[in-house]
């Protein structure tokens, strides 16, 4: 099947190392078949290695049949492009201000453009209100080289791998940790602001800091959308630390439904930009 941007034929799933926009991986880059070998690997790991790695993870066996299946079956409306069926790395700037933390991606949208929340109509909420707030250049994301990019922000997703029922499960959860952890330590001396799409990203956000040695306020705070919380800094002072926000995840229930509306997820966008943007 082409690529829809390249028009190069590719395999579902996709080999790394054979071309797709975007691949940090390639033929000889470590896979982590089991969770000590994904704490092994992500431990030391610099952010590109990071990327590749999680590219290839194959440590939870039901989310490798389950993002694989679905390369293969694919849905109807795409069934002539070819589906990436590989985890999902994160996306954006390397030195991000602004980290955006979701819950997993979708099994016909990342799972198939291969960068997170690309493809789908969660995507097409998020990207459009990023675009307006002054954090991406262009208003839409529909494949790995469409030349979006993102400003001062970053992209990831708490699990990588698209889940059944987009439910990871708590095991899939915690072994996909040690991915995301090292990645918010790579990125932790420039960001200043976390929004957290939906309960799922906001516990993860939390346990997450808490674990890199944030101070988090007691009792823990509660998610809600536009919820604020200060998590300071391992030895530093109060105010040295970051904003985690709340925001309600752009999912079609949510947006159909009106319960997440484009100004809502403005505002908190917006006001994590402004928060990003303010003096330190």
């Amino acid at each position: 099947m082409p690529h829809p941007a390249t028009g190069e034929l590719f395999p579902s799933p996709v080999p790394p190392g054979t071309g797709w926009p975007g691949d940090p991986a390639d033929a000889t880059t470590p896979v982590a078949a089991s969770p000590a070998a994904v704490r092994r690997l992500a431990r030391d790991a610099g952010l590109h290695d990071v990327e590749a790695g999680v590219s290839v993870c194959r440590a939870c066996p039901r989310l490798v049949r389950w993002r694989e299946d679905v390369a293969h079956a694919k849905r109807a409306s795409f069934a002539g492009e070819p589906y990436w069926g590989r985890p999902i790395p994160g996306f954006g700037a390397e030195h991000p201000t602004i980290l955006v933390v979701g819950l997993a991606p979708a099994a016909n949208g990342a799972n198939r453009t291969g960068r997170v929340f690309t493809g789908d109509r969660s995507g097409d909420w998020l990207f459009a209100s990023l675009h307006r707030v002054g954090l991406a250049t262009q208003p839409t994301s529909v494949h790995a080289d469409d030349g979006l990019e993102l400003v001062d922000t970053r992209l990831v997703a708490t699990v990588r791998c698209a889940p059944p029922l987009n439910k990871p499960t708590p095991e899939e959860r915690d072994t996909c940790a040690p991915w995301l952890d090292r990645e918010v330590a790579l990125v932790a001396d420039s960001v200043r602001v976390v929004v957290a799409l939906g309960s799922f990203g906001w516990d993860a956000a939390l346990r997450t800091y808490r674990r890199a040695g944030h101070v988090v306020p007691v009792p823990k705070p509660r998610f809600g959308h536009g919820a604020e919380a200060h998590l300071a800094r391992p030895g530093g002072a109060h105010e040295d630390g970051v904003t985690l926000l709340g925001c309600y995840h752009p999912s079609q229930q949510n947006t159909f439904t009106g319960k997440l509306t484009e100004p809502m997820l403005d505002r908190v966008l917006g006001r994590a930009a402004a928060l990003a943007r303010m003096p330190g």
